[in-house]
């Protein structure tokens, strides 16, 4: 009984589930423009098979040789942006996400040293703009519900579960937000890493 008591003092609680979930980070960069603090967005290439043309932050999956998320964050930014290691000013990481689509995302915030530097990957990303934070704290995004329901598969043991079919199963529902800068869209998982900085920040 002892080895096993042992194990659980010395075990290092993670996230469930997140052996089989794809582990992403991203990095939410700060630049400086004409003298204010901004937040920098890519738009994706089209010709990307997964949201092609969709607004985001420099990030991606993790890789077999990354020891941790925070690596993966800046490694993709330098990837994608043209920069390097040195060029980025990591300042601190924000809450994990764990949306129910198997995927685990880790932000960070950090700054990037020169604009001038950057020279994005055309494979990756069409193009890079930014939107001062000022203007980003001021914003009211537009706010939508989505509702969350699991749908179970035909031979689901119902008949092991109190009141079977007619078990009350919890609706759980998440609140998408829509930032608009230009006519550009924000939303998604990108938007919902916005919101929380901005509310952190205020």
């Amino acid at each position: 009984m002892e080895n096993w008591i042992e194990k659980i003092k010395n075990y290092q609680p993670g996230i469930y589930g997140q052996k089989e979930a794809l582990i992403t980070a991203v990095v939410v960069p700060l630049v400086e423009s004409r003298g204010k603090t901004c937040i920098l967005f890519e738009k994706r290439s089209p010709t990307l098979e997964h949201q092609p043309g969709e607004i985001c932050f420099p990030g991606g999956a993790t890789e077999p040789g990354d020891r941790n998320p925070q690596v993966t964050a800046i490694r993709e930014t330098c990837e994608e942006l043209g920069l390097s290691p040195d060029d980025i000013e990591l300042i601190g990481q924000l809450d994990t996400l764990a949306p129910p689509n198997g995927l685990i995302l880790y932000p960070f915030v950090a700054r990037l040293k020169d604009i001038n530097r950057i020279q994005i990957n055309q494979a990756e990303v069409e193009k890079v703009f930014w939107i001062p934070l000022e203007y980003l704290l001021q914003y009211q995004p537009k706010e939508y519900k989505t509702i969350l329901q699991a749908k179970r598969a035909k031979d689901f043991p119902y008949h092991l579960i109190p009141q079977g079919i007619n078990y009350p199963f919890r609706v759980n529902q998440v609140i998408d937000y829509f930032y608009i800068w230009e006519g550009i869209v924000i939303w998604g998982l990108t938007a919902r890493i916005l919101h929380h900085l901005l509310e952190l920040i205020k």
